[in-house]
């Protein structure tokens, strides 16, 4: 009796599981089939998985724009790497430190960071002081430099891994046989910390791949325009068309644009590669968050 109880709960878990699973998978896939239906079948039908009529019109008119994409994929690829990389050895160098209780006014700097998350100074004199002081407007800087002063949050969540799955008897013994701080990081917690890293290292790269505000603020030079600030402007711009009537009257090459399919198309081109490189980080990704958030 007692096995066919677990063997019914098994079931309903796989169930719910699958419902779950399948509600995260059908928006995606429902994208990706409106990007490619035909504009009047969309207009007159709305959605579906299931359409009467397929076309191309949406990506052969970004086709024809894959010079500015491309040039935006390559900004995008680039920053989203390094800002990655720079913004995990910033977080780590400062997380791990604020974890070890005889760091001298550890709990000010703890403060310090959690402070980040409840204020900041606001939009102009954030804007004066990258442009004036730092002066990187219309530079590829633009892109790297606010968002590589770390996140309070990523900081505080390495700092709780660290507290968590680094025991103080390793430290000490390695500290016994005479390992310096910096080979104690080396030799011990930088090989035990895989899991955060890829966890908050992958938080990072999603935030850069998806970042298009520093851009529309800082930049007005198309060259250095990352692929989510090429998008969001194309976006903007059918916006404008669908909502005046320049798009229908007008005899230029923008009266035929598939609006509704653009921004599905847009949108496959810029969420497909988070989605195929997420796999290869799940692992590890789930293993950071269920372990760096034991305790808070």
């Amino acid at each position: 009796m007692k096995i066919r109880k677990i063997e019914s709960l098994n079931l309903v878990a796989h169930v719910v599981l699958a419902l779950l699973s399948a509600a995260s998978i059908l928006p995606f896939l429902l994208l990706f089939i409106s990007s490619l239906t035909d504009e009047a079948v969309i207009l007159k039908n709305g959605y579906s998985f299931f359409p009467e009529k397929f076309s191309l019109e949406a990506y052969e008119y970004l086709f024809q724009q894959s010079s500015l994409i491309l040039n935006g994929y390559k900004i995008t690829i680039l920053m989203t790497v390094l800002g990655t990389l720079l913004s995990l050895i910033f977080t780590i160098f400062l997380a791990y430190p604020l974890s070890r209780k005889e760091l001298p006014f550890r709990n000010v700097f703890s403060f310090l960071v959690f402070f980040t998350l409840l204020f900041n100074g606001g939009l102009v004199p954030t804007y004066l002081m990258y442009t004036q002081i730092f002066h990187i407007k219309n530079t590829i800087w633009a892109l790297l430099v606010p968002g590589l002063l770390m996140n309070g949050y990523n900081v505080i969540f390495a700092r709780t891994y660290f507290q968590t799955n680094i025991p103080d008897a390793v430290i000490e013994a390695a500290n016994i046989d005479g390992a310096g701080k910096f080979k104690t990081f080396r030799l011990i917690v930088f090989p035990l910390s895989f899991p955060i890293m890829a966890t908050v290292g992958l938080f990072q790269a999603i935030a850069y791949w998806n970042d298009w505000y520093n851009g529309l603020i800082y930049l007005t030079n198309p060259k250095l325009f990352s692929l989510q600030n090429i998008l969001n402007r194309m976006m903007t711009d059918i916006q404008f068309l669908a909502s005046t009537n320049l798009g229908a009257n007008s005899g230029s090459a923008t009266a035929g644009i598939p609006t509704t399919g653009m921004r599905m198309a847009i949108a496959v081109i810029g969420v497909v590669p988070i989605i195929a490189v997420y796999p290869f980080f799940q692992k590890y990704f789930i293993k950071g968050i269920t372990i760096g958030a034991v305790k808070g």
